[in-house]
């Protein structure tokens, strides 16, 4: 899919629409020491796998894309709605 690099959307911070330049969110790794994480690597200790394996072919052909944007008039970045999913994203100069 091919989305502009520029778009004049509204920033919630200028509170009108300006230009926004477009890039693509980095995904964060979980969080490794979290309290449900500790408590699921305990339960797992000496156990050979998960307790029901996921089914095979049941994952989602596509991730969810994040964009965010940067007003170019405060400089400041938002997100915008939840993201949409796509397989291949190009950010291309309209």
């Amino acid at each position: 899919m091919k989305f502009p690099k520029e778009i004049n959307i509204y920033c919630p911070f200028c509170k009108k629409h300006t230009k926004h330049t477009v890039e693509l969110a980095k995904k964060k790794t979980r969080r490794t020491m979290a309290q449900g994480q500790r408590r699921f690597l305990r339960k797992m200790l000496g156990y050979g796998s998960f307790p029901k394996e996921n089914p095979k072919g049941r994952e989602k052909p596509t991730k969810r894309v994040d964009l965010r944007f940067k007003c170019s008039v405060c400089g400041k970045k938002h997100m915008h709605g939840r993201g949409f999913r796509a397989k291949k994203l190009e950010l291309v100069k309209a």
